[in-house]
């Protein structure tokens, strides 16, 4: 490989890596060891009052956004010029409530079941297009469990969005039926509450699977990350 080229693979590489680094994230009086799943970035450091409405869109203002994560395609897009395509992007919140707070896992229980109440029981296992398909156009739909332990739980839910639907998901998916996956996990960490959100279009059960998958990886990682902090 000629020089110049073995420089920018080079470069190309400790800059992924520098990409791929855990970082610190600060809750209250903890500062917490924090890591994305491959692929996304956090967008909070740039600044874009765009990208922070965008965030606050989706997020109730009882809870504080820590990270917005898009990924590397529409990072890319997004400092070209270009909008993001939202296909799949991550939240990160936490209760301002409870930020200064450390909870224990008793806590952390009562907390769970509160937030969970009002979203009524999982579909389970099924055909997930069916079941958005028979809800109304813009109603989430709890559609599966994906872990319940002391101290996780994770539930995916679906949406089919309005054929017309405007805006960022407007622009997103261009078919007749448009369908959303989201994950929501309420994870305890060194006695602070957070809330990770993981979403993607719906196009197959591939899209099942990855949102599965890249949701306990990501649990089990954060859980690596501040067993010993």
């Amino acid at each position: 490989m000629p020089p110049v080229r073995s420089l920018l693979a080079a470069l190309a590489l400790v800059s992924l890596q520098c990409a791929a680094a855990p970082f610190g994230l600060q809750v209250g009086d903890v500062r917490l060891g924090f890591d994305l799943p491959a692929g996304f970035a956090d967008s909070m450091p740039t600044g874009s009052p765009r990208l922070q409405e965008l965030a606050e869109s989706f997020t109730p203002a009882s809870s504080r956004i820590l990270v917005f994560a898009l990924s590397d395609g529409d990072m890319r897009r997004f400092n070209a010029g270009d909008p993001p395509e939202l296909k799949q992007y991550l939240l990160v919140v936490t209760p301002r409530a409870l930020e200064q707070d450390r909870m224990t896992v008793a806590a952390f229980d009562a907390y769970v079941r509160d937030g969970l109440r009002s979203l009524g029981t999982a579909a389970g296992d099924g055909d997930f297009l069916k079941i958005m398909e028979a809800r109304p156009a813009g109603e989430a739909t709890l559609l599966a469990e994906l872990r319940r332990e002391p101290d996780a739980v994770s539930v995916l839910r679906g949406v089919r969005l309005p054929a017309t639907e405007s805006g960022f998901f407007g622009s997103l998916f261009s078919k007749p039926s448009q369908y959303v996956l989201s994950s929501t996990t309420l994870v305890l960490l060194r006695g602070k509450a957070l809330n990770l959100t993981v979403t993607t279009g719906y196009e197959s059960k591939a899209d099942v699977e990855w949102i599965r998958a890249t949701t306990l990886r990501w649990v089990d990682d954060l859980r690596r990350l501040n067993v010993s902090r």
